[in-house]
């Protein structure tokens, strides 16, 4: 078994609100506008469906 270890770790990163999308864009490797705009769009058809996961991954990813 390799004991290879990974530096490649989701954490919130200094971001408008939370973090969260500067986190997200961070890990995947692209701009955090994108994941912006996704939880934007997804708080248009009554709030919750982009609120809520937002809401659960600030208080589940870590803190960088």
């Amino acid at each position: 078994m390799s004991s290879m270890k990974s530096t490649h770790k989701l954490r919130r990163q200094n971001g408008i609100v939370a973090g969260v999308c500067g986190g997200l864009g961070e890990f995947y490797g692209i701009s955090p506008f994108w994941f912006r705009l996704l939880f934007l769009i997804l708080l248009l058809p009554g709030g919750l469906p982009g609120f809520l996961p937002y809401i659960l991954l600030w208080l589940v990813i870590p803190r960088a």
